[in-house]
């Protein structure tokens, strides 16, 4: 469409050298006029603000077309001004230049206020209306943008009310599961220790079921807590003592999964991790404690290394396994997506995946003092900009826009194709003849209407017509209250 505006602007200007009309500039001028304008609407995006102000040229040259066009160019070139004072000033300055050009085109038995009048509201006409229209529907640009910046923000406050309450739910769960079983397993433990108590010494035969119901209310203890930690809204941290992600810590896992028939080993290099950050010593308990349960899952009999080095202020730690032939089980990936996230939110980066000799690679790099970060268990969305008085999309302000665009454009292309076709079939030549026969004051508007149509309208109210025996040559009849009022001979 780039090319295709212009190209169209060009061909309308370049119409009165096939159906004209009025009189007719020169063909060069007409031309010229018809570039003009599609330099014009070439230049609309770019520099809307002095191509409406050379639209004013155009008006020196009898070139109707291209003065048309001129409505849908200062259409255009409104909807990008973004400042209205600015707008209205153009606006002023283009219907004065406009005038002053329309007053180059002189005519005979024109008085000068009817030649200012005229153009005046000519100038009015093609300015203003497609102005103010294009204006409007400009200010649409704004408005649909913040609406659409609402309906972003609506979703973003449906998905967050959502997420509260299905947070909210699962706290009110947990509490109640936790008011009603948390207390009942904790008496059934208690009451099972001391069973397995007095069965040691008075009925050694009970006590192995003694010891399994002990066992077994201690298990489904724990595994309670570890239901509510899931269903909490904010969980309760792990449990972390002064060992938690230091070499000894380290070094009792790999011994934990030495001693389950995993062949790994242990190399630390750099200090120890008493001084580090407790998140930091968390995540790296983490990240080898899931790493070693992934080769028990996946890769039982693959030999394995576990790697720390501690070193310019950052831990980083690395899990490998070497290839294993047999089946591997298929993971969900849930608790490598949940280090990932936990050495995210310090600052750090995580990559898991089977290296290029074969096997498998839990990688971490963590600093060792993390930066704090604000809390973001809950959050809250912000509070609902108030919206734009000015820019509030309604529908008057939609409909007034879209109806004041075709009050204005419509009706002038409507126009121009009934001119288009009046000239195309309209018979203009008049013959010496006749011509000679017309009688000033006798011959009626009627009378030479039926034979020969209106011709060439001037602005002047006279009309114009070729005649038959010359090209350079027409005449021009002018009426007064439906009779001759004169009649001349002059060249176009």
């Amino acid at each position: 469409m780039r090319f295709v505006w212009p190209s169209l602007a060009f061909v309308v200007g370049l119409v009165p050298l096939v159906a004209p009309l009025a009189p007719v500039p020169h063909p060069a001028v007409t031309t010229t006029s018809a570039l003009w304008i599609a330099t014009l609407v070439w230049f609309t995006p770019r520099k809307p603000e002095w191509v409406l102000l050379l639209t004013a040229p155009l008006f020196a040259v009898n070139n109707l077309w291209a003065m048309a066009t001129t409505a849908f160019v200062v259409f255009a070139a409104s909807r990008r001004v973004p400042r209205l004072g600015r707008l209205w000033a153009l606006l002023g300055a283009t219907v004065v230049l406009q005038t002053a050009f329309s007053l180059l085109q002189v005519y005979d038995d024109a008085p000068l206020w009817q030649t200012v009048l005229g153009a005046f509201l000519g100038s009015a006409f093609f300015v203003v209306f497609p102005a103010v229209s294009g204006m409007l529907l400009g200010r649409r640009r704004p408005m649909v943008r913040l609406l659409r910046e609402r309906n972003e923000y609506l979703e973003r406050a449906r998905a967050l009310t959502a997420a509260s309450a299905r947070s909210e739910e699962r706290a009110h769960i947990a509490g109640e599961m936790h008011d009603m079983l948390g207390h009942r397993l904790s008496l059934i433990s208690i009451h099972a220790g001391a069973l397995e108590l007095a069965t040691a010494t008075k009925a050694p035969q009970l006590h192995e079921q003694a010891e399994l119901i002990r066992t077994t209310s201690s298990l489904a203890m724990a595994e309670l807590r570890e239901i509510l930690g899931v269903l909490r809204t904010s969980p309760e941290p792990e449990s972390l003592d002064e060992d938690t992600g230091t070499r000894s810590d380290i070094a009792a896992l790999v011994e934990s999964s030495a001693t389950a028939g995993i062949a790994v080993s242990l190399d630390w290099s750099g200090d120890d991790l008493h001084g580090a950050d407790p998140r930091t010593r968390r995540a790296v308990h983490r990240v080898v404690r899931e790493a070693l349960t992934n080769v028990h899952k996946h890769a039982p009999g693959a030999r394995t290394r576990v790697l720390v080095a501690v070193q310019a202020g950052r831990a980083r730690i690395q899990v490998v396994n070497g290839p294993f032939t047999a089946p591997r089980g298929k993971g969900t990936r849930r608790g490598l997506v949940g280090l990932e996230e936990r050495v995210g939110l310090l600052g750090g980066s995580f990559s898991a995946g089977p290296p290029v000799e074969g096997g498998f690679r839990v990688a971490a790099d963590v600093p060792l003092h993390p930066a704090a970060q604000a809390d973001q268990t809950a959050p809250e969305a912000a509070e609902v900009p108030p919206p734009l008085a000015a820019e509030v999309l309604t529908v008057p302000r939609v409909l007034g826009s879209g109806c004041l665009g075709l009050l204005a454009l419509l009706p002038i292309v409507a126009a121009l194709l009934l001119l288009l076709l009046f000239a195309l079939l309209n018979p203009t030549q008049m013959n010496a003849p006749y011509f000679d026969s017309l009688k000033v004051g006798v011959t009626t508007e009627q009378e030479v209407m039926d034979q020969f149509g209106v011709g060439q309208l001037g602005v002047d109210g006279c009309s114009r017509f070729r005649t038959s025996h010359n090209a350079e040559l027409q005449y021009k009849l002018c009426f007064r209250d439906g009779r001759l009022a004169s009649k001349q001979q002059e060249r176009p």
